[in-house]
């Protein structure tokens, strides 16, 4: 029987709507926030739009804050990322950009709602991202060449099997090299190596005109110093040139337990004031940490407490309220391991900890870098990893601490009785730090860290923040001049504040590398109200 030429043309013509509406569709679903022609551009190719992917960047460590993009850029180069931004920069109406490492951050900070998001992990899986090689020069010594993309457990590895390691470390190593770079990256290590943006010679970095720019503290130095603790605002690092030294075998790791304020805080200052990075008669790490009724003495950073003294350690806090615990440790090697025992001894003598509460540990120096990963593992397994994280981290004046110890540990944390993570509470040296970088820290030559390293239901966060927002309000009624680290602002009022007399340059650095304020929105800084 013959076809019917009306019925196959209204066919054809309804195949051909469909398919159109189909394109358009797809098309219409990230292109409603981005220049339709971004999709005839090379790079398009590895834009993704699908639920999956949106998802998988639109939250965070911190599981408060979710924001969509329109878009996630996984990059099998570096051209890619400077593609993107040169033609988010040409073009008549911008879109922001936002680059995720690990997606540590607690608060957003690497969102870019209706934007794209770069996935820097993309370059791991591609030879023409930047990996990790150890080379050496004559100025330098031995140095690491470490894409942003990498993680700093990954450099550690790489890096031991030439006998050589960074000297300056965060507490937990699954973060990405670009990220703690943005911010600062601190430990127990800062007092003595300074931070980690203090250990960088060289990068490579993005700008926010989509321009692959090459500096350090001698070429394209204005930009280099910027981006070290800039939060993002001023580039993406690509690649980072880290100072190496001689990689230890073992470390001895030692906690002690104070009852009385003062003394935990004037021993601490003591030992961080033997910090020359060739000293060898100087401590390697040095943090501390309080215990609560309410939260064990062993957490998800580390279960160094031994079982059988466990009991007497609760019978402690529970007989003072509040338990600070001094944590300090020295690295050793075959030419060493015969001295750091007396070595050890000598540093520690004379310390104010309650008798009988000094503990000790002999780990491998990777073990001990990386002993924040089991307890992690622990968590994922019982499905306590992926929760809300309402976490406030403080840089406090040496001179205000007896006031915050009062006011904020014993008649607000205590009193409220909500606290059962991770409490860190250490002093650093300011000299180790750069003042012409971006990162802000207190004037006083001795500033502490304070962490308050929350975990929460899905339910409960709010009280915690509520807590955070009340610590602050002490502070700011007691006139007691903190500086936020990863700091989390709403207004531009309070991120004027907050730079201090580093906002003017701020501000100026921002209108020369980024001008169109596309980078990093999630921090919420040049769109603050």
């Amino acid at each position: 029987m013959a076809e019917n030429p009306i019925i196959t043309i209204c066919l054809m013509a309804i195949l051909f709507i469909t398919r159109l509406a189909s394109t358009l569709g797809k098309s219409k679903s990230w292109t409603g926030f981005l220049p339709p022609q971004i999709q005839t551009l090379d790079f398009a190719r590895h834009l993704h739009v699908e639920p999956d992917a949106i998802k998988s960047v639109s939250s965070d460590y911190g599981n408060i804050v979710h924001e969509n993009p329109a878009a996630v850029l996984y990059p099998s180069s570096i051209e890619d990322i400077t593609s993107l931004i040169k033609f988010s920069y040409n073009n008549y109406t911008p879109f922001t950009v936002a680059a995720r490492g690990h997606g540590h951050s607690v608060g957003g900070q690497a969102m870019a709602s209706n934007g794209v998001v770069v996935d820097m992990t993309s370059l791991r899986n591609h030879k023409n991202g930047t990996a990790i090689t150890v080379s050496k020069c004559p100025s330098l010594g031995f140095f690491a060449d470490v894409g942003g993309e990498q993680l700093w457990i990954d450099v550690l590895h790489s890096t031991m099997e030439h006998g050589f390691a960074p000297v300056s470390w965060t507490d937990y190593l699954y973060l990405s090299v670009g990220g703690t770079l943005s911010n600062a990256g601190i430990s127990g290590t800062t007092f003595r190596y300074g931070p980690q943006i203090s250990n960088v010679y060289e990068m490579d970095v993005v700008t926010g005109k989509g321009e692959l720019v090459t500096c350090s503290s001698h070429t394209n130095s204005e930009l280099f110093y910027a981006v070290l603790g800039g939060l993002g605002q001023f580039g993406i690092i690509t690649r980072a040139r880290i100072a190496l030294e001689p990689a230890p075998k073992r470390v001895k790791w030692v906690r002690m337990l104070y009852s009385d304020f003062s003394a935990f805080t004037r021993d601490q200052e003591r030992l961080i004031s033997i910090n020359g990075r060739k000293q060898k008669n100087a401590l390697d790490y040095l943090e501390g940490s309080l215990l609560m009724a309410q939260g064990p003495p062993n957490n998800w950073r580390s279960s160094f407490f031994p079982s059988s003294d466990i009991p007497k350690i609760l019978s402690l806090v529970t007989q003072h309220a509040i338990i600070y615990c001094l944590e300090v440790a020295k690295y050793y090697d075959d030419g060493t391991r015969h001295t750091v025992d007396k070595d050890l001894q000598q540093l520690l003598k004379g310390l104010s900890f309650v008798a009988g509460f000094m503990f000790e540990k002999d780990v491998s120096f990777v073990d001990f870098l990386n002993r924040v990963r089991s307890g992690e593992q622990k968590l994922h397994s019982q499905g306590l990893w992926d929760v809300p994280h309402p976490w406030l981290n403080l840089f406090l004046p040496k001179s205000r601490i007896l006031e915050f110890n009062k006011g904020v540990f014993h008649d607000l944390v205590l009193k409220r009785n909500i606290t059962t993570g991770v409490v860190l509470f250490y002093p650093m040296n300011r000299k180790k730090w750069d003042d012409k970088m971006s990162a802000v820290i207190p004037e006083e030559d001795i500033f502490y860290t304070v962490g308050f390293l929350h975990s929460s239901g899905f339910n409960d966060w709010q009280a915690y923040d509520h807590q955070n927002k009340d610590i602050l309000k002490f502070c700011d009624k007691a006139g007691i001049e903190i500086k936020q680290y990863l700091p989390l602002y709403n207004s531009n009022k309070e991120w004027i504040n907050h730079f201090g007399s580093k906002w003017r340059n701020f501000q100026e650095r921002k209108a020369q590398f980024d001008p169109k304020m596309m980078l990093s929105p999630g921090q919420r800084i040049f769109n603050a109200i």
